[in-house]
């Protein structure tokens, strides 16, 4: 058995029966083993003498040949190692375990859960080690911790087999029908009509959107707006992870947008007998509307990815996400770690396919933009471009060009460029902008 990790004394977590149960199965259904070899390791088993017989499975699938008992007895005694299993009567045991193979499936998965919760366990003990070493550096030590978390979690994590064309035909097909039937979405609308007609219908979902511009030109407006539209339109829950803002600060702009009142109005109470009205209505549809807002500073991928869990646990679905912003989340604060930007950009992309929902976001563009004649934002201002080539699905630049010069003809005006584009065009859109309000509306023509 495995007493290589410290336990503090307790009896790790583990379910014997269930590893009979497993072996049995395989032992009586050779068949079975296509499945569990998908799931489990031989360090996924308690017992020593499981993992034994498990290995001896293992090498008789991976040279194609059944593993029945005949084949089983054969490995093991072959390599010396049937007596220390328990011989051939611990064999017969096992099958005796086997109740259907139905259910060999469910059994593989409670030993995979308890190898993972005394990994977790090992771990926790060898992040303690790492509190305590201050031979290394914190962020070197907070690193090593993380990285450990991570690799629990994606061991959990089924690897996707290869599938024949013509079965995802099948299911391309069955998807279609469902999104020409409005039974379901391939892709959230964002309210602007030019957007979504060059980025092919909205945010598709398990997409990762990158928003970038420079500061003070609207590109948190212009998400939460999307997300507030969301929201409204298809009553499905959104989350703003606002880890600059505070949640009453964003809730003012958004009392802004909807009601149309000037947000220096609302932070200072001077609202007229006649803006009562339309705030008090904006108030009743903000209060019924599905959209988070979470104020959490510093968050990690890991963290935002737990807060995402609990919402989709709580409310069943997930419409959007929106992050502001990536700077934020790389600079860290004293007690947290600074995250490498292409690290970031990974763990949000595998999220956003990992939950199948469109994750946006923020970022600032790079200062030096500032030097040149055109200031329109190009994907080279993107910190780590080669990640954001790599990873991100949708880039838009954000750009008004009274915020540099006050004397042009656009004023109001804010051009959305299409930076880059998985799954459409690129390109370039006018949009109305209303700063007082922090809103943007579809020009009328």
């Amino acid at each position: 058995m495995s007493d290589i990790l410290d336990f503090g004394g307790n009896l790790p977590p583990q379910d014997i029966e269930a590893e009979e149960a497993v072996l049995g199965g395989i032992l009586l259904i050779p068949e079975v083993m296509e499945t569990v070899a998908k799931i489990l390791d031989p360090e996924a088993f308690y017992l020593d003498a499981h993992k034994y017989i498990y290995t001896a499975a293992i090498r008789l699938h991976s040279a194609h040949k059944p593993t029945n008992l005949l084949n089983i007895t054969e490995s093991l005694s072959k390599n010396g190692m049937l007596a220390r299993i328990g011989g051939n009567a611990k064999l017969a045991k096992l099958i005796d375990r086997t109740i259907s193979a139905a259910s060999i499936h469910d059994f593989a998965e409670v030993v995979q859960q308890k190898y993972l919760s005394r990994r977790l366990i090992s771990s926790g003990n060898e992040i303690v080690q790492l509190g305590y070493d201050e031979s290394k550096p914190l962020v070197e030590r907070l690193n090593a911790a993380e990285e450990k978390i991570f690799s629990i979690r994606h061991q959990n994590q089924i690897v996707p087999e290869p599938e024949f064309a013509g079965n995802l035909s099948s299911k391309s097909l069955e998807k279609i029908k469902q999104f020409n039937q409005g039974i379901d979405m391939p892709a959230y609308p964002t309210g602007f009509y030019e957007l979504d007609s060059m980025i092919h219908g909205g945010l598709k979902r398990g997409s990762l959107i990158v928003v970038g511009s420079r500061p003070s030109i609207g590109k948190s407006a212009f998400a939460r707006q999307i997300a507030f539209v969301i929201s409204a339109c298809y009553k499905l829950p959104t989350i703003v992870f606002s880890l600059g803002m505070s949640k009453e600060d964003i809730n003012m702009r958004l009392l802004a947008f909807e009601s149309c009142i000037q947000a220096g109005l609302l932070n200072t109470g001077r609202v007229s007998q006649t803006q009562w009205v339309p705030l008090e209505r904006s108030i009743r549809i903000i209060s019924e509307l599905p959209l988070l807002i979470d104020d959490s500073p510093c968050l990690t991928p890991l963290e935002i990815r737990s807060k995402i869990r609990k919402v989709i646990a709580k409310h069943g679905s997930l419409g959007l996400v929106v992050i502001d912003d990536l700077q934020l989340m790389v600079d860290g604060s004293d007690n947290r770690l600074p995250q490498p930007i292409g690290q970031i950009i990974k763990q949000l992309k595998s999220l956003a396919k990992e939950y199948n929902i469109p994750i946006v976001l923020l970022s600032q563009l790079n200062p030096n933009l500032e030097s040149r004649t055109n200031k329109r934002p190009m994907l080279s201002d993107l910190p780590d471009t080669y990640s954001m080539e790599r990873d991100v699905d949708l880039v838009l630049g954000l750009y008004r060009d009274e915020y540099y010069n006050p004397d042009t003809p656009d004023i109001g005006i804010a051009e959305v460029s299409i930076l880059k584009n998985r799954n459409g065009f690129i390109g370039r859109i006018k949009l109305e902008f209303k700063a007082d309000w922090n809103r943007f509306d579809n020009l009328k023509y």
